[in-house]
């Protein structure tokens, strides 16, 4: 029950703030109507404990299943074997994300239909299997992590060359949508088991980084798609269509959402039954448990879902269109409030400031790693705004410069570091991104003339998930520093 209330405890931190945001702008700025605001207050209510069962069950359970797996992987001797596993583990992971479920459906609307969202969460959960059994060989090859990036990311600035700017921004976008509550502690798991089987002095250094390998994968799986989709595709052309009523959708969608979430958490059990009825002959009462957690796991998420897609993006949408309209020169200032207050509400960002503290033995605490995290999310969503709103501004310009300062740090940082900071980029990029503030920054691309929902609706989570990789490099080289200082004295 603890653990419960502390689940709870977080997410409510984390979706108050966007609350009161919303509240805000509803009684001073923005006219919202009645029923708008009720499905808003449902959906808020349904989000808050459906993301909190969800959470339980993956601490219950689901966790559990990504340990079993991990330490199954570890006991395997063949390179072909542990590489397969990694594959399908991080694929069936992945098509269960929520955050990526969400993604994907609002990339299904914006596209008119041209790729379905049980598409696109397949081919973006195809590119994170692959990447992860690379970067499971990776550890155990010993290959340098900076090396490693820097190979990847020139693959991928080569690829977003030949690709259409529609296409570069859901690529980036998918990226830090596949980082989420579900996918990471699977892919923790895998890669503390891994490089602690294979032990040395680099253990330690090598059990961060698989998930920020496992984030190109997206990247990649989207670029080579758009090769093969020459030409780009155009939206659907017609006006985004609000919900209607006030309880009648959520009830209408329990049916349809729960058989969606039953088969998107299926692929991850059949695996782990398998390997299990082969291997693992977890105990009956072991069993037990796990199942208690993946049935909290299936139930939160079809919560969440409900209220997300039928309540609460929806005012996000809302807000940004009027605000587009009426306030366009008040959007940079809204989006870097919203910035500044979700990543401190994020409960993963709390998580990894204790870890930078922990590996840095305080040299960094976690107070420095909050402020800058928030202070870097908030130019993120401010600078997406100015992407929106000037002509000729592209995500390219921002991503560019932002990854090439990244991987030129990885060079003057510990190794540990830059493992941190690209695990670190799916951490600020939460349920709060993928939901209320993708839904914000398409109201914006899809009312202002200048712009366009497919090229620039898009693109916010990638600039979010970018600017933590940058800020824990840049504490990295604080670090080094001052370790040296202290060393010389």
């Amino acid at each position: 029950m603890d653990l419960l209330v502390d689940k709870f405890k977080e997410v409510l931190s984390s979706v108050l703030p966007i609350v009161i945001i919303v509240m805000l702008l509803s009684f001073t700025i923005v006219d919202v109507a009645q029923d708008m605001m009720l499905r808003f207050i449902i959906g808020a209510i349904l989000l808050i404990f459906g993301l909190t069962i969800f959470l339980f069950g993956i601490d219950v359970g689901m966790q559990l299943i990504g340990d079993n797996l991990g330490r199954f992987m570890s006991t395997q001797t063949r390179n072909s074997i542990v590489m397969f596993i990694a594959f399908l583990v991080g694929f069936a992971a992945t098509v269960a994300e929520p955050d990526l479920l969400i993604l994907g459906g609002q990339i299904a609307d914006a596209t008119g239909g041209t790729f379905s969202e049980t598409f696109i969460v397949g081919i973006v959960s195809i590119g994170v299997g692959l990447m992860i059994a690379l970067g499971v060989l990776r550890l155990i090859k010993s290959f340098g992590i900076k090396y490693f990036f820097l190979i990847i990311y020139a693959l991928i600035a080569v690829l977003a060359l030949l690709s259409t700017n529609e296409f570069m921004a859901m690529a980036f976008d998918a990226s830090g949508a596949t980082t989420g509550a579900l996918t990471t502690p699977f892919i923790l798991a895998i890669g503390a088991s891994v490089s602690n089987s294979k032990g040395g002095a680099s253990a330690s250094d090598d059990s961060f980084g698989l998930v920020g390998a496992m984030s190109t994968g997206p990247i990649l799986a989207v670029l080579l798609l758009s090769l093969i989709q020459k030409g780009g595709f155009q939206g659907s052309g017609d006006a985004y269509q609000y919900t209607e009523g006030i309880f009648s959708p959520f009830i209408h969608a329990i049916g349809e959402t729960l058989f969606e979430s039953l088969i998107a958490l299926a692929p991850i059990l059949v695996i782990f039954l398998i390997i299990n009825y082969l291997s693992l002959k977890i105990s009956k009462q072991r069993l037990k448990d796990i199942f208690k957690g993946v049935v909290y796991t299936l139930l939160g998420l079809t919560v969440f879902l409900i209220g997300v897609n039928q309540g609460f993006m929806d005012m996000g949408r809302f807000l940004a269109t009027e605000l587009a309209n009426d306030h366009q020169n008040l959007l940079p200032i809204i989006a870097l409030v919203m910035g500044l207050v979700v990543v401190l509400a994020e409960p993963a960002v709390h998580v990894l400031g204790e870890q930078v503290e922990d590996v840095t033995g305080g040299y960094i605490n976690s107070k420095l790693l909050m402020g800058a995290l928030s202070i870097g999310v908030g130019l993120a969503l401010t600078f997406s705004m100015l992407r929106i709103m000037i002509p000729g501004l592209q995500l390219w310009h921002f991503l560019l410069p932002g990854f090439s300062i990244a991987l030129i740090l990885a060079f003057f940082v510990p190794d540990l570091f830059t493992g941190l900071s690209f695990d670190a980029g799916g951490v600020a990029s939460g349920p709060m991104t993928a939901t209320f503030i993708l839904a914000f920054s398409q109201g914006v691309a899809d009312t202002l003339p200048q712009a366009d929902v497919l090229v620039d609706g898009f693109g916010v989570i990638a600039m979010v998930a970018m600017t933590p990789i940058i800020m824990v490099q840049i504490l990295g080289l604080i670090f080094k520093l001052r370790t040296r200082k202290v060393g010389m004295d």
